[in-house]
This record gives C-alpha cells, structure tokens and sequence, in this order.
C-alpha cells in the first residue's frame, strides 16, 4: 500500500510548524538583540544629558582678570561635574589650550551651578571660537568677539 493523501499532508503540517518554529527562534534573537541595543543606546543619552553644559558669557565682553579671560561655565544637566583640567580640554580656534593654563573657580559644578573658568591665553582682535569638550565627550562652542 501506498502513503496517502492524508499522510503526505500531516508530513508537510509537522515540515511546516518545525519552519515556523526555526523561523520564530530567529526573529525572537533578533529582536532581543535589537531591545538590547536600543537599551544601551538610550542610556548613553541619558548619561550625556546628565553631563551637559554651556559657556554662558556675553559674547562681545569678555571679563579680563590680570592675565586670566574669564567664561562662566553653567552646568545644564542635572549630574555634578567634576571641573578638573583632567576632565574638561579647551580649544581655542581649534588649538588646544594647554591644561597648565587654564582652571576652575570650583572642582566641581552642581546642577544648575556657575562655575568661572580661567584661561590663561592670548587672544588677538576679532572673531574667536571657544570649543570645551568635558565628561563623556559632551561639548560646547562659543563664538565671541575680541
């Protein structure tokens, strides 16, 4: 006797539901994968929007104290910030400004907090770009007028 019709069909249903099920696993991976990355991604937000922070000065008058320039750096995250010359690199028209010639008022910077930052530098006449890169590679630029 031959294998009939019915046979042929439970043969294809059992093929059918192991595809789905293989076929499921993979999507199920897949998307926890995703999940995961998604998670991770928007806790490094968070982390970078906890650590943000903005130069706050008048740009056409920058405040002159002996040899030091003085930018108020206001912290607009809602972390504390350590205001170290480790944690916090200053460029100034794209030239890095030496850690030994610059400092903070405070060593670190509450939430909603004003910090005075002292920069030790010569600034010619003109147009001026004042880059500070801090924690977890957040920055800020001010454009000022000399």
């Amino acid at each position: 006797m031959g294998f009939s019709l019915t046979g042929t069909h439970v043969i294809f249903f059992i093929a059918a539901v192991i595809a789905a099920g293989m076929v499921s696993g993979v999507f199920i991976a897949i998307t926890l994968n995703v999940s995961t990355s998604l998670s991770n991604v928007g806790n490094r937000v968070k982390e970078k929007l906890d650590t943000d922070f903005s130069v706050i000065n008048d740009p056409s008058s920058i405040p002159l104290q002996g040899s030091y320039y003085l930018f108020y750096v206001k912290n607009i995250g809602g972390k504390t910030l350590t205001t170290t010359n480790q944690t916090f690199q200053i460029f100034l028209d794209g030239e890095i400004i030496p850690p030994a010639h610059y400092y903070f008022s405070n060593s670190s910077l509450t939430a909603q907090a004003v910090a005075i930052m002292f920069v030790n530098t010569t600034i010619t006449g003109g147009d001026h770009t004042l880059r500070v890169v801090g924690p977890q590679a957040t920055e800020t630029e001010f454009m000022f007028t000399r």
